[in-house]
């Protein structure tokens, strides 16, 4: 990633996205110590990781759980918070070609952990879910190029993509990672699929 580029995306989404790098594991009995370090995006520090970022995969989430990851850039999926599950994500995505990927949300700035609850209020709302998808496609057009395959997290996310996008990107869908159903192991095996 060029240091412009992503400091243009920074300037305009930065609060509502993220990339999927994290630092390691900072301790082996914590395994959600490090999600929340944002020192990797900082051009400034040494060992950050801005070479290793693309956007030949955008990883797409429905909308953030909680209201408390715009407080910084690059916040969005590397939540400090004890209770965030981002380090599954992290889990998930270790060694895969999704690493580095660019990470956002259909819905900006809409604080719900059901998705349920997501798409029932699209339903009610369709003005609000067309110019929710009319947003996202304008953060496509300065993120993405023409061969981006964009990656759903879970099904109300790839069904909204399929409905909106599906002539504009190559659109796949791994597991949700707060799936309390599916095993971490499955969820990575969904990715490294991709």
């Amino acid at each position: 990633m060029e240091l412009e580029k992503f400091e243009r995306i920074k300037c305009l989404y930065g609060g509502v996205a993220s990339w999927a790098c994290w630092s390691p594991q900072s301790d082996p009995d914590k395994p959600k110590s490090g999600t929340g370090d944002l020192s990797i995006f900082d051009p400034k520090n040494p060992n950050n990781t801005i070479s290793s970022l693309h956007t030949n995969f955008v990883l797409v989430g429905l909308n953030i759980s909680r209201d408390d990851v715009s407080d910084k850039p690059w916040r969005n999926f590397h939540s400090y918070n004890p209770r965030a599950t981002d380090y599954i994500i992290r889990l998930m995505l270790e060694e895969t070609k999704l690493w580095g990927s660019y990470m956002t949300d259909i819905f900006k700035n809409f604080p719900e952990p059901k998705s349920s609850k997501v798409k029932a209020y699209c339903k009610k709302n369709p003005d609000q879910l067309k110019s929710q998808v009319k947003a996202f496609r304008e953060e496509m057009k300065l993120v993405c190029n023409n061969q981006t395959t964009l990656i759903a997290f879970g099904k109300v996310t790839f069904e909204i993509l399929e409905a909106n996008l599906r002539n504009d990107f190559k659109i796949q869908k791994v597991h949700h990672y707060a799936d309390t159903n599916t095993s971490i192991d499955k969820k990575r095996q969904g990715c490294l699929g991709i």
